[in-house]
């Protein structure tokens, strides 16, 4: 039987726990390390070797899991990575994808559910669920991808200018961008769109 070795990353003590008992219970899942702040987690790959890393995306410090992510990928391909939330953010699973995560799952799910998607990602599979979306008016179609990702950077509280120059746009075409998800959402000022974003939870500009 193949011994697939874990870290876990959350910043409860409780969650790390509940994880690291649940794992114990079978013979091929061994918890070698658990770790608050995501930061750390790179070291931890280097120190401990694990086959998985649990990754939670807020952690200790607000040291982002999506960003530990794409580091430990990037220094080690092999490691296998599932992210995790308990958030409805709805930017967290693509973005967990374009980190090179190799799946996504919602702490809401059971724990049998979270050792079957272990089991298929060392297995060579993936889970990503369906998409979320952040409610528009009746009507209106929903958010595209790049109308997401110009609202999340609003968010996030980065100019107008930068966030054409990361998305390679004019800020003409930016412009354009706010204007549907104004629209789009019935808002008309692009302050009181943000404010409903935030406190809906739809996204976190923290991480």
């Amino acid at each position: 039987m193949r011994m697939i070795r874990i870290l876990i990353v959350d910043d409860h003590a409780s969650i790390r726990d509940s994880f690291r008992s649940a794992f114990e219970q079978y013979d091929d899942l061994k918890v070698v390390g658990s770790v608050a702040d995501a930061a750390f987690a790179l070291f931890f790959c280097r120190d401990k070797q694990p086959d998985l890393v649990l990754m939670d995306i807020c952690t200790a410090g607000g040291a982002s899991g999506l960003a530990a992510t794409e580091k430990i990928k990037e220094a080690f391909p092999a490691i296998k990575v599932v992210v995790m939330t308990g958030f409805d953010e709805v930017t967290y699973m693509p973005r967990a994808k374009a980190c090179g995560a190799d799946a996504f799952v919602e702490k809401g799910q059971n724990m049998t559910f979270f050792i079957q998607v272990i089991r298929d990602v060392m297995d060579g599979k993936s889970y990503f669920p369906e998409q979320k979306a952040i409610p528009v008016q009746p009507g209106e179609a929903p958010l595209t991808e790049r109308e997401l990702e110009t609202l999340r950077l609003i968010c996030e509280g980065v100019s107008r200018k930068e966030i054409a120059e990361r998305m390679c746009i004019s800020e003409n075409t930016l412009y354009r961008h706010i204007q549907s998800v104004t629209k789009k959402m019935g808002f008309e000022r692009t302050g009181e769109l943000v404010a409903h974003v935030i406190l809906n939870g739809w996204i976190n500009p923290r991480y």
